[in-house]
């Protein structure tokens, strides 16, 4: 058995395990990256956010084509070549993973493929195709991310059967699809497909798609996707699959329950779990949480001092900026720095058509708080530049303080919102008002000019929305 030692040892490289390591390394640490693939990517760039961002993508060229004809713009309809969408999207992860494998060589970090258990604390074991190594170190960050969670009531052992991992392998276009779960992995896969040409239905227990996230924002995905799946049942579940010649026969109960159907394929959407059942973890004073998530401060130090955890397995939300900041705190504590994670908005984004995206508190989220806002929200169909690109069903939304107008969330719904939350996200963290942001000047015509002109809605300035500001004092509309 060889033996090493280091002064970091990082356990899984995702978004939050290389952002440790790099960045360690950047400071001058002597650091050795630990995971079971060839190099460094983990579920994110491997079977997570890259291949279905890639997989998304053809969908989006599809649909586009597809829209154009309204403008005078007809297409055939597109022919689908399965193997090589799915090669172009295994050509993105392999270009992205490699470019990981090579930055990390440059940065001298030691990579070690193979599967680590702890020993101690500040001791673990890598066994790979090499043999085994005994790694000593003084440090060691836990980014082992998470799986797709699976109900066993609800799965067979059957190709059929699909999780969000199988999902992205895209073995076949089938010609029905049902969905289990209306959460965002759900409704991004489910596109996919449904673009692809299968008849796509969706099984959501609870009352609307995307539990959690702002009714306004999902009201106006919500509506696309009516016109994109076969079927949403809400309220409904599928309390029984059974495979059959040809498909597999699904039984619902709920609001919405139709009886008993045959499917080609089901995908089971339901969340994720940490990977927290890490080997050896026992040996350490480390501890895991009713929910399976490793209890960290705010340094993401776990009650083991020489260990820290971030990412997917130290907590919600699951994801890989998320992730990514994290390392950076837990490498800073290590490096003696002060540093906290405290971050005020986090965002978020479903990668649908529209997108969806969101920022720091929801106004359901300010109303459980008690707090006095204001809620200004601008309609993309007063916007010209949604209106060129024929992109007119979208929302941009400000959760407001009612007396300071300080920004406290931002939410946005419409094509490209993934790309325009991050103005929100630095309004939040910066304490910026409606007034910062009304003052900013944006250029036009773009579709960021929506953040402006809700700033002006809560002044009752839009330009271009007639809506006079409300007197919260005597409750009348201002000049009435």
């Amino acid at each position: 058995m060889a033996r090493e030692s280091t002064q970091v040892a990082v356990l899984g490289a995702g978004p939050g395990g290389y952002a440790a390591a790099f960045y360690a390394a950047d400071l001058g640490m002597q650091v050795a990256l630990i995971d079971e693939e060839k190099n460094p990517g983990g579920v994110c760039l491997y079977r997570g956010c890259i291949p279905s961002k890639a997989l998304l993508h053809v969908a989006r060229v599809i649909d586009d084509a597809r829209h154009a004809a309204p403008w005078g713009v007809v297409f055939p309809e597109p022919a689908i070549d399965v193997a090589k969408v799915r090669a172009h999207k295994q050509g993105v992860v392999d270009r992205l993973t490699n470019g990981l494998g090579q930055v990390s060589r440059l940065r001298k970090v030691t990579y070690l493929q193979g599967r680590a258990t702890l020993t101690g604390p500040q001791t673990l074991v890598v066994v790979g195709s090499g043999g085994e190594t005994a790694l000593q170190f003084e440090h060691c960050v836990l980014a082992t991310g998470s799986h797709p969670t699976r109900i066993p009531s609800l799965w067979l052992d059957s190709p059929r059967m699909l999780d969000s991992t199988s999902a992205l392998e895209l073995p076949d276009v089938p010609g029905s699809l049902l969905v289990i779960g209306g959460g965002y992995i759900g409704l991004e896969l489910g596109t996919v497909y449904a673009t692809l040409g299968s008849a796509v239905t969706v099984v959501e227990m609870t009352p609307g798609l995307l539990p959690g996230v702002d009714r306004d924002l999902v009201n106006v995905l919500q509506k696309r996707l009516e016109t994109l799946f076969a079927r949403i049942m809400l309220n409904t579940k599928v309390v029984r699959l059974t495979e059959e010649a040809g498909g597999i026969r699904a039984a619902f109960e709920g609001d919405s329950a139709p009886g008993d159907e045959r499917f080609d394929r089901v995908l089971v959407a339901v969340g994720r779990r940490p990977n927290s059942k890490i080997p050896g973890l026992e040996s350490t004073r480390a501890r895991v949480d009713g929910q399976g998530f490793i209890d960290t401060d705010g340094q993401r130090r776990t009650a083991e001092p020489s260990i820290f955890a971030i990412g997917d397995v130290a907590g919600e939300p699951m994801l890989a900026h998320k992730a990514s900041h994290e390392a950076r705190v837990a490498i800073d504590a290590i490096a003696g720095h002060k540093a906290v994670f405290e971050p005020r908005a986090i965002p978020a984004v479903v990668f649908t058509e529209p997108e969806i995206a969101w920022c720091g508190l929801t106004e359901a989220q300010a109303g459980e708080r008690g707090l006095e806002i204001d809620v200004a929200t601008f309609p993309w169909g007063a916007l010209s530049r949604a209106i060129t690109v024929d992109r007119p069903d979208g929302l941009t939304k400000l959760v407001l303080d009612r007396r300071s107008g300080r920004v406290l969330g931002v939410g946005i719904a419409g094509s490209g919102a993934g790309e325009l939350i991050a103005e929100g996200v630095l309004a939040v963290e910066m304490g910026a008002t409606a007034e910062d942001l009304r003052l900013t000047i944006h250029p036009h015509p773009t579709l960021s000019e929506s953040l402006m002109e809700s700033a002006d809605v809560f002044f009752g300035q839009s330009t271009h929305v007639y809506k006079p500001k409300r007197n919260y004092r005597t409750g009348r509309t201002d000049g009435a």
